[in-house]
């Protein structure tokens, strides 16, 4: 991600104005920069002192012609270079996606039909150097960019033409280590071949998120490349023998580019068509991102008192980018939780003096928090405000996050504690405890004086701590409601068909277990918990339950037994939609789908429909009206009564509007998703007033602060709540 230059980089180089550095190597550094007219590109230059190598400047120039020779359909174009100046630079199209390195690192392995869709077209691009009698020689996971037309393989640095080695010292391995071929790991010639087997080893990475032959020192790499097998561990079954043939250690052995694309893909469908969703999201916010990026410099480090609170502020609101803030003159990245980072744009100027006109078209959000919030693959955290900040619990880690800002700045080490509730401010989260027979689940909670979690008396018998799908349901009038598991933990840590489960209610104040029922088995292939949402209405325990056979029903009970009131199949075309806050009322639960219902709290009779074969999203109920997002409606508000609508948004561009989460309304605005943006919904003129730049599959409310709050498997994004 593009981060501050420094005070030694160039303003200008050639007739471009740089912006932001993109990386660094030890042969020169990658910018983004653009031109007079406003044309975005990546800029890569040398250092001086390595511009006045000779050898250095002619890979350079090779670099070049080997960027012009695969061209813009498989590389990054070529828009301009010199490679002849005292400082040679090289300037391509701004590519707007990810290495395939950090997505795998973001959004975990690629299914299969990716990583089919993957080889294929970089067979392609491969075939096309081939066939120019170039071979790549550094083919890696950080050299190929994702974009939703198709992979992009960049870095010529080592590329040559086959049979040179005039570059090429005789002997020296020259490349990475962890996909090197092991002619090239001996120092010999690398033709297309080498380039079979460093494409293998991408593709196990991206169907696995390891190397083929692992981690380590150079040595120890070289090694097992030349002389141990792949390790294949964790790939698709049915790309093992492919695979595994591209990685023989004979390169007569390996197919060629062309035999290879047939076997992965018939090359039917767009490239996007084969992609997961979370990284196509990624894909929009890149490209959303590349036009707000401003020159943003880092002055000279000082050894005086450090800047003003008023210099610090300014620096922050100016550097807006995510994962980066300039404080201070400063640039820091906060982590937290195994890797977190976090930026911070600031609420308007409150300054009486004269103001600009108030933007309304998409807009920056207030901060961002990130770092991976899919837990395990069990589902995105849930935020909760208490003792002021904003918590997200990840597992074993804990991000304490200011409001106001952002800033996480204080991280906590738990176990597992990733479910979590909240009730009258304060923070309740599953743990791990004694009960007298070894370790089993407990309820801790966060004591602000000692700033540490602190056990209550709460211990749940019979329960394994450390299975994944335990689960918090809500807390409510001193009592915890939790769904607990017994039995053998798997490797996930997920189900299995031996564990026994129960959904539990505990008094605590005494810890007392009031009641508990029995739940169904789950298969070890689910990867939703037993309960998407939960809430306490009256003397009712309200759930979206997911019961056997992977069917979701509402289930009702009665808070002093547990016993089942009544339990009715939901009609849930997107079950995650589910896990929005529960619409219900003293006598109602309001649901969305096929249509709006209101169903009675007491028996689950259906009290009434709107009928009108609109598909909604879950709604949300706020001062007596329904508001729920229509399927190329936008939003529309309807009477909690009878069913009738009060309003629907005055607009032509909700094609995209999304239906997967409840809408989140303020005092003044409603706020849902439509495509990349967060649209905030006029409560009193219902047209639009507001859009955010967003890619968040999830809004939540923060009243005491004052915001939205939007989630996404990698970023936590606080908008104003107005």
């Amino acid at each position: 991600m593009p981060t501050p230059l420094t005070h030694d980089d160039p303003v200008t180089l050639g007739p471009y104005r740089l912006v932001a550095r993109l990386g660094s190597g030890g042969m020169g550094t990658v910018y983004v920069a653009r031109s007079a007219g406003g044309r975005t590109v990546a800029l890569k230059t040398m250092h001086a002192a390595t511009a006045t190598d000779p050898a250095a400047r002619t890979r350079f120039r090779l670099e070049t012609d080997a960027a012009r020779v695969i061209g813009g359909r498989f590389g990054a174009q070529v828009v301009d270079a010199d490679p002849l100046a005292e400082t040679p630079w090289l300037a391509t199209e701004y590519v707007l996606g990810p290495p395939l390195d950090e997505a795998v690192e973001a959004h975990g392995p690629l299914p299969e039909q990716s990583v089919r869709a993957l080889g294929a077209a970089l067979c392609a691009a491969l075939g096309q150097l081939h066939r120019s009698d170039v071979v790549h020689r550094d083919l890696k996971p950080s050299n190929i960019l994702l974009t939703a037309y198709g992979p992009k393989v960049i870095d010529f640095g080592i590329a040559r033409a086959i049979g040179d080695d005039r570059l090429t010292r005789a002997g020296a391995a020259v490349g990475t280590p962890a996909f090197m071929s092991p002619e090239q790991a001996t120092g010999q010639d690398h033709d297309a071949a080498g380039d079979v087997f460093a494409l293998a080893g991408v593709l196990v990475y991206a169907a696995t998120g390891h190397a083929p032959f692992g981690h380590g020192q150079a040595a120890d790499l070289l090694y097992r490349v030349r002389y141990a097998e792949a390790d294949l561990s964790g790939c698709p079954a049915a790309l093992v023998p492919l695979l595994a043939r591209c990685l023989a250690k004979e390169p007569a052995e390996r197919p060629t580019v062309a035999q290879l694309a047939a076997q992965l893909h018939d090359g039917g469908g767009e490239f996007a068509d084969h992609l997961p969703d979370g990284l196509l999201a990624d894909l929009g916010r890149r490209a959303a991102d590349v036009w707000g990026l401003t020159p943003q410099r880092l002055p000279a480090p000082v050894a005086q008192a450090e800047p003003s609170a008023s210099t610090a502020t300014a620096g922050r609101r100016r550097f807006s980018r995510r994962g980066f803030l300039a404080a201070g003159g400063a640039f820091a990245a906060a982590a937290a939780g195994g890797g977190g980072a976090w930026w911070y744009r600031g609420r308007a100027s409150s300054s009486p003096a004269r103001k600009a006109p108030r933007q309304t078209r998409n807009l920056d959000a207030m901060w961002q928090y990130g770092g991976g919030l899919d837990v395990l693959g069990w589902g995105l955290v849930t935020p909760h405000h208490a003792n002021g900040s904003v918590w997200l619990a990840l597992n074993a880690t804990a991000a304490r996050i200011d409001p106001a800002t952002g800033q996480a700045h204080r991280v906590l080490i738990a176990f597992n504690w990733w479910q979590s509730a909240v009730e009258n401010g304060r923070l309740y989260m599953l743990n791990r405890d004694y009960d007298g027979n070894g370790l089993s689940t407990a309820i801790a909670t966060w004591d602000e004086k000692q700033e540490y979690e602190a056990p209550t008396s709460t211990r749940f018998a019979d329960t394994t701590y450390d299975i994944m799908p335990n689960q918090m349901l809500c807390v409510s009038g001193g009592v915890a409601y939790v769904a607990v598991g017994h039995g053998k933990a798997p490797a996930d840590h997920g189900f299995h068909e031996a564990q026994t489960w129960t959904l539990r209610a505990a008094d605590l104040k005494t810890g007392k277990t009031l009641w508990t029922k029995p739940l169904p088995k789950r298969s070890s292939k689910s990867r939703r918990r037993h309960f998407l949402a939960a809430k306490v209405v009256g003397d009712r325990l309200v759930t979206f339950q997911e019961t056997a056979g992977e069917k979701v029903h509402v289930v009702v009970r009665d808070t002093g037994s547990g016993a089942v009131v009544w339990d009715r199949p939901c009609d849930a075309d997107e079950p995650d939609a589910l896990g929005s806050d529960i619409a219900a009322d003293g006598t109602r639960l309001y649901l969305g789908g096929a249509g709006l219902r209101a169903l009675r709290l007491s028996d689950g009779a259906q009290v009434w429909a709107t009928g009108d074969g609109q598909r909604y999203s879950p709604p949300t109920l706020k001062n007596g009206v329904l508001y729920a997002v229509g399927e190329g409606l936008g939003l529309r508000a309807v009477d909690r009564g009878r069913g009738r609508t009060l309003w629907t948004e005055d607009t032509l561009e909700a094609d995209q509007a999304y239906t997967g989460w409840q809408p989140v309304v303020g005092t003044r605005y409603a706020y849902y998703r439509n495509g990349l943006q967060l649209r905030a919904i006029s409560l009193a003129s219902h047209g639009l007033a507001l859009t955010y730049k967003s890619a968040a599959e999830r809004l939540h409310v923060d009243a005491q602060a004052n915001l939205v709050i939007g989630v996404d498997p990698q970023w936590l994004t606080a908008y104003p709540l107005e």
